[in-house]
């Protein structure tokens, strides 16, 4: 097949969930001998050779522009990004079966909407996140988040193939009023039987929720994961931890990793010895610092930054648990790579935090019920409390979930779908 991805940024020149998926896809799709163009924005200094496959062919659809204004997306490379798309596709749609694009930053996936007609390919979406009207008034305001949710309602209207990483935004899309197919992709998880994927405490795009999926019904329908799954990687062993708490992130606001420091603050007066190491850079450093010296947490919660990922991967194996106390999370990645590790996982229960889809209450981690940061360091007490029974069924938990949240058997779904996409959806 002739497929077009498209998203505006590429690994490895920004580094997120969404970055991942899409090299990991347009690697698996050329060596099954499909031809890719990628189509995105130029992040790289003009001549620079790429570092990505020399089957996959780059298209630049607009210049290189900053992203970013502090810890939210600027407005114009969006609409730039848009027109370049639309400009491509007008002149070469006919020349793809399939475009497959990320649904964020939307105007790329309204183009590709309104070249349709005249390229007559399949068009497939995928969905890491669907915000909500709260979540879109918090970030760009009164305005403005009337004008995001608008477009993003638009979006949901274009027929399409969907695939979401998770039942929250599943079931969002479906309220915007997307009458075409849901599919529910499980895994993002890279790892293998003699090598865990470990953490990546990077930068990363708005998804950066690395990027991708919960625990899967029992038996698979319209919306959930289809398709063989891979061989059952060995269970992780499950080992003594150490007395610390982990947190592995891009510090940004919705992370909430002052609320973490604070509630780690509180759980090592119940707990002797207990530590944090909060691994990330980002918006929220100045902030991250400044809640450790509130808390007089100097002596036992550090903040090295960036962490290479052998030693974070290392810390992810003997922690206590991980903490993921973020109220925003299209998959949460890190709570897999935890269970890999047979590590339990500390997570906050909120309206736009799918990484709750991940964990079994007591199993493989703790849910705290809200933010406060009594209701976490509680949390993080009973995962102590339960000592190994709680390693031991987190591993349990990996071994038997690891087909279905393994990237493999995401990819072979999409890959497996794209004839179906490749039939236009009324």
């Amino acid at each position: 097949m002739r497929i077009c991805l498209i998203y505006d940024c590429l690994f490895p020149y920004t580094v997120g969930g969404a970055e991942r998926w899409y090299r990991n896809l347009t690697e698996r799709l050329v060596a099954e001998g499909h031809e890719v163009t990628y189509l995105t924005l130029r992040q790289w200094p003009r001549g620079e050779r790429l570092d990505i496959d020399p089957r996959i062919r780059v298209v630049v659809a607009g210049p290189r522009m900053a992203l970013y204004t502090g810890p939210r997306r600027r407005i114009l490379p969006p609409l730039v990004f848009g027109a370049g798309v639309l400009w491509h596709l007008l002149r070469h749609g006919r020349d793809y079966d399939i475009v497959h694009t990320c649904a964020f930053p939307y105007f790329s996936l309204l183009s590709a909407a309104l070249a349709r007609p005249l390229g007559g390919y399949g068009l497939v979406v995928d969905w890491f996140e669907v915000w909500s009207r709260q979540y879109w008034r918090g970030y760009l305001g009164g305005v403005g988040g009337r004008v995001g949710e608008l477009v993003q309602w638009m979006c949901a209207r274009v027929p399409q193939r969907a695939f979401c990483f998770s039942q929250l935004h599943a079931r969002r899309l479906r309220e915007l009023g997307l009458r075409g197919p849901i599919t529910v992709l499980r895994g993002l998880y890279a790892g293998s039987k003699e090598a865990p994927c470990p953490p990546r405490a990077r930068g990363a795009s708005p998804f950066e929720q690395d990027p991708t999926h919960p625990a899967a019904p029992s038996a698979p329908g319209k919306d959930q994961l289809v398709g063989d799954p891979p061989e059952t990687p060995a269970p992780p062993r499950a080992r003594g931890a150490s007395p610390f708490v982990l947190f592995a992130g891009r510090l940004i606001p919705e992370k909430r990793v002052t609320v973490g420091v604070a509630a780690v603050a509180r759980a090592a007066q119940r707990i002797e010895g207990l530590r944090g190491v909060f691994y990330g850079e980002g918006p929220e450093r100045d902030a991250l610092t400044a809640a450790i010296a509130e808390n007089n947490a100097g002596a036992f919660i550090s903040a090295p930054g960036f962490g290479e990922s052998e030693q974070v991967d290392a810390d992810m194996s003997r922690a206590l648990c991980v903490l993921l106390p973020s109220e925003r999370e299209g998959y949460g990645m890190v709570v897999v790579e935890a269970s890999a590790h047979a590590t339990p996982a500390v997570v906050v229960a909120a309206p736009d935090n799918a990484a709750v889809e991940l964990v079994e209450q007591g199993v493989n981690g703790v849910i705290a019920s809200s933010a406060d940061p009594e209701a976490i360091a509680e949390a993080i007490v009973r995962v102590h409390e339960a000592a190994m029974a709680m390693r031991e069924s987190t591993a349990q938990w990996f071994a038997e979930n690891s087909e279905r949240l393994s990237l493999e058997s995401s990819l072979r779904t999409v890959v497996d779908g794209y004839t179906a996409a490749a039939r236009p959806i009324k």
